[in-house]
């Protein structure tokens, strides 16, 4: 049985093995490089209540995780977050990302905060879709932003508003 729950420090290395999996095998995050342990860790100390990290945990593993981040050191931008969700590659497509999705929403909502923004690569309509059954609206599409395994990617931008 799959638990979610908020995340752990415990965590931070089994969170850090699904994204640089993602980094190296998909176009799902423009980062390039794999991150440290200690990038990393500095990364969870930079969330919070208002910024939660959960995790999709099976069998004493994480095998999916999701985050609000700051969108801007702005302070007008204080109630606005960025979302992030990464399943680990053996568990995809079983609705633990949508999952992920739905719990960290509401806790950005229980948070305060007004709105959620989400930026997906061209490509992944599986979580376009997923967040568009979740109440996000489109609200552009950044042409060529990125460059990763060869080629421009576009970027398309969702919201979700409370």
């Amino acid at each position: 049985m799959i638990i979610f729950r908020p995340a752990k420090p415990e965590d931070v290395t089994d969170i850090n093995n699904i994204y640089n999996e993602v980094i190296l095998n998909t176009q799902a995050t423009f980062d390039l490089e794999p991150k440290t342990l200690e990038e990393r860790v500095l990364w969870m100390n930079e969330h919070g209540e208002k910024h939660p990290v959960i995790v999709a945990e099976l069998d004493k593993k994480v095998v999916g995780w999701a985050a609000l981040s700051r969108w801007s050191d702005k302070k007008a931008y204080d109630t606005t977050a960025e979302v992030s969700v990464y399943v680990d590659k053996n568990h995809r497509n079983h609705g633990i990302g949508k999952k992920l999705l739905d719990l960290i929403t509401i806790e950005g909502r229980s948070a305060g905060l007004h709105c959620i923004l989400s930026r997906i690569t061209e490509g992944n309509e599986v979580s376009i879709n997923v967040h568009v059954a979740l109440g996000y609206k489109h609200i552009g599409i950044m042409k060529e932003v990125g460059f990763k395994f060869g080629k421009f990617l576009d970027v398309y931008l969702l919201q979700k508003l409370f």
